[in-house]
């Protein structure tokens, strides 16, 4: 984004990183302190011009072009926005450095390590989301998370550069393109060295949330494609996991499921969920490789590189890569390829067919009930609105109606 000044009146470019946002969600995003009351007036009055055009709140706006706004506008009501950077400690950001393993204009993937939640909560203080200010440069805005990992699961963990490239991202993610694959030590070996784990989960009541339990009437759907890597005698089995869908603890939920609960995980394994000998009781989950279309760097980023495919692979952590050692487990085996084909990215003239094609079908399915009603109606002899018909003259009693003459 780019601003000039005239009489007060300013004018901003708008950048990449904002190409396709909506009108009222570009002052939140760029101008806080205008509220959406304001923005909503100026717009009505015409105050505000998309380049000389009237625009309104709901209006898409597209990279290069100009947006008029006028003097003035800042809400004394609303409350001023939160400082883009907290003070860190150097052991903080240092911790927070060490976990960076690939940098690029739009993105900054992190190895999280096992036991650091990737969120706060009510008991944590401690968590990635806290230490993103470590990526905070001059007037760029704060890093934010795409997406979550367990706290007691290690791997890659992706963070958005700006508020265009988390949407992105989050795209990405919400379509399922994205592509993750982990790998899993589990207790015991698969019957089937690979396939598809398809069970609805939900929350399990009594637990507040914090536990997942597979509901087949109720529960959200939920699949998981696995394949066995190697075996260790049937004490043990290294597996790779890919979610085709995105709930809360799938991947432990369903292993568990299938009788082979992720070595270490005693929420859902219990005490079958530890084996003896060397073998770490930490859980041995990781998020081991992460394939995810990149989006174009915005202006405000050091080069407007970027717009292709993002490869990145996590290292095991120390516990993992000593219970594989353990085990005979050789990490060359695997280069954690991703278990299902890549399905190919629709064109933006795609996407509208398929657009089209549903609110046809939509439509098609909205009319089909009141044209069964019109037909179960004309069958009761009831009459459409607008017609009159005659009512049949009813026999009298006791004399049967006449046959047809011969």
């Amino acid at each position: 984004m780019t601003r000039t000044d005239t009489d007060n009146v300013r004018q901003f470019t708008v950048g990449e990183d904002d190409d396709g946002i909506r009108l009222d969600r570009w002052f939140k995003r760029n101008l806080p302190q205008v509220g959406f009351a304001t923005v909503s007036r100026w717009a009505r009055t015409g105050q505000i011009r998309v380049d000389g055009k009237r625009a309104k709140p709901e209006d898409r706006l597209a990279a290069g072009q100009v947006l008029r706004v006028p003097p003035g506008g800042e809400d004394a009501q609303r409350k001023p926005s939160a400082p883009r950077a907290r003070p860190l400690s150097p052991e903080q950001i240092a911790e927070a450095r060490e976990m960076v393993i690939r940098e690029t204009p739009t993105a900054i993937v992190l190895n999280k390590p096992p036991g650091l939640a990737t969120q706060g909560g009510s008991k944590t203080t401690k968590h990635v989301d806290g230490l993103l200010d470590a990526f905070v440069e001059s007037d760029a805005p704060r890093p934010r998370l795409v997406h979550r990992l367990d706290k007691d699961t290690s791997g890659v963990l992706l963070i958005a550069r700006t508020p265009g490239a988390a949407a992105s991202f989050s795209k990405r993610f919400a379509s399922r393109s994205a592509r993750k694959v982990y790998w899993a030590l589990v207790v015991g070996v698969p019957q089937l060295a690979e396939g598809v784990i398809d069970a609805p989960l939900a929350k399990q009541p009594g637990t507040g949330g914090e536990k997942m339990h597979i509901d087949e009437e109720n529960g959200a759907a939920a699949k998981t494609r696995y394949r066995v890597v190697d075996r260790a005698g049937q004490r043990a089995a290294w597996v790779e996991l890919e979610p085709l869908t995105g709930r809360t603890h799938q991947l432990r939920v369903h292993m568990a499921a299938i009788g082979h609960p992720i070595v270490g995980d005693g929420k859902y394994g219990g005490q079958d969920a530890f084996l003896t000998g060397a073998v770490s009781r930490k859980m041995h989950l990781h998020a081991r490789r992460l394939i995810i279309t990149e989006p174009k760097a915005g202006e405000g980023a050091k080069n407007k590189e970027g717009g292709g495919k993002l490869d990145v692979t996590a290292e095991l952590p120390q516990h993992f890569a000593m219970s594989m050692e353990v085990l005979g487990f050789d990490p060359a085996l695997s280069d954690a390829s991703p278990l299902r084909e890549e399905t190919p990215e629709k064109t933006p003239e795609e996407k509208k067919q398929a657009a089209r094609r549903h609110f046809k079908q939509t439509r098609k399915e909205t009319r089909a009930p009141r044209r069964a009603r019109s037909t179960v109606a004309a069958k009761k002899g009831k009459a459409r609105p607008g017609l009159k018909s005659k009512p049949k003259p009813k026999p009298k009693p006791g004399i049967k109606p006449k046959g047809p003459r011969k």
